[in-house]
């Protein structure tokens, strides 16, 4: 597991590319010190030298990009830990609060697990909710802060304050994610001002009021469904247009979304489009899914998250986005190439954008985040899901099997 220096690459040999149109002939992509990709040309079949990777004619893939994760509270590296407590949101996170210290939760050494995971599944860039009341106060973002620092640049990461034990219901909250927006963070979150806090424009207000002051996007969870959340939804949307925050707000979760009839959700989805407002999914089964062809259709922008991976929320999770793109498109009953090849793209370069990474297709001047995985294209690399063979993150090796 790192920390340790990842060596740098100056060549990947010999690889297979989808991006741009190139087909399945073999490439070098030649990296810079800065681990930005600065040529792409057919492949002379010269030896990797040192320095160089042999890439074996594998497929390469844009580095996964996971929009919505919870590193710092897992009890992976722990004994088995049985599901207790009670269900739904409130309860869950009770349990959590019951818990959480005696399991030492966050800390640095756990922290650092779930993220060796992630790399380990060829994720390279993540946006993470970080856990943010006044039992913790700032101190998980702190401990996510020195994890990925670890990585010395070779993934990059932005943090959600996240208010997981509500917002106004706890005096003194706000002040805190107003303390956490000021220290840097990119984002502050919220939860399901409705049910939570049972007061959806309070809580609304008061974070749009810390995002207009501070220049942060905000990042909801909105598990209410139907047209419980569908309002909240439009008091949401209605908030980005009053306060210019276009292409500031993020929907996580949002499965009220695809509950509502077609005409309500169409005429939500025009909104979002115009004012640039996207969405989070980690593809819960027991949900309807997102709709891929309406929101490509709107222009509404989302990824894919891994949620929490075994917490005291549920003992479930790897930390393969892979995986939830697997499910979103099992669960969408999406089988043509081009849905599934769509599907593939979420999970990576269309999730840049999510941290800050931008849209990465392996051209020159992408950041060379680059994942080798024995696939035939990236349909076969969905429906399969093979190891992880090599993952770079800017240049530097991550991982090998």
């Amino acid at each position: 597991m790192l920390p340790v220096t990842p060596n740098r690459v100056s060549v990947v040999r010999s690889v297979r590319l989808e991006t741009g149109g190139r087909g399945g002939s073999a490439y070098d992509v030649f990296i810079d010190a800065q681990g930005l990709i600065t040529a792409v040309e057919p492949t002379t079949g010269t030896p990797a030298g040192p320095g160089e990777v042999y890439g074996r004619d594998l497929l390469a893939l844009p580095g996964f990009v996971n929009t919505h994760a919870h590193i710092d509270k897992s009890w992976i590296g722990h004994p088995w830990q049985s599901y207790g407590g009670e269900g739904g949101t409130d309860g869950r996170i009770r349990h959590e609060r019951a818990r959480r210290d005696e399991l030492g939760i966050p800390s640095l050494d756990i922290t650092r697990r779930v993220l060796a995971e992630f790399v380990r599944f060829g994720t390279t860039a993540l946006r993470t909710h970080v856990d943010v009341d006044l039992g913790l106060g700032l101190r998980g973002i702190e401990i996510v802060r020195e994890a990925v620092a670890d990585y010395d640049g070779a993934i990059t990461a932005e943090i959600v304050a996240f208010p997981q034990d509500g917002v106004l219901r706890r005096p003194g909250v706000l002040d805190l994610l107003r303390a956490a927006a000021e220290s840097g963070v990119e984002h502050i979150g919220g939860l399901d001002p409705a049910s939570i806090d049972r007061d959806p424009v309070g809580q609304l207000d008061g974070l749009f009021d810390i995002a207009a002051d501070t220049g942060v996007g905000i990042d909801i969870h909105l598990h209410d469904p139907a047209e419980l959340g569908a309002f909240q939804f439009d008091l949401i949307l209605d908030r980005t247009e009053a306060l210019g925050l276009t292409g500031r707000v993020n929907i996580a979760h949002g499965f009220a979304l695809a509950q509502v009839d077609a005409a309500r959700r169409r005429d939500l989805l025009q909104r979002m489009s115009q004012l640039d407002v996207t969405l989070t999914t980690v593809a819960p089964l027991r949900l309807p899914q997102l709709p891929l062809h309406e929101l490509d259709a709107a222009g509404v922008r989302f990824g894919f998250g891994t949620d929490g991976i075994r917490d005291l929320w549920s003992p479930y999770g790897t930390g393969d986005l892979l995986g939830i793109a697997w499910q979103y498109a099992r669960s969408s009953s999406l089988v043509r190439d081009e849905d599934l090849r769509r599907v593939v793209e979420l999970a990576t370069t269309d999730g840049g954008p999510f941290t800050g990474t931008g849209r990465d297709t392996l051209s020159p001047g992408d950041r060379a985040d680059i994942v080798l995985i024995d696939a035939e294209n990236a349909m076969d690399a969905l429906v399969r899901m093979p190891p992880r063979e090599l993952v770079l993150g800017g240049g530097r090796v991550l991982h090998q099997a």
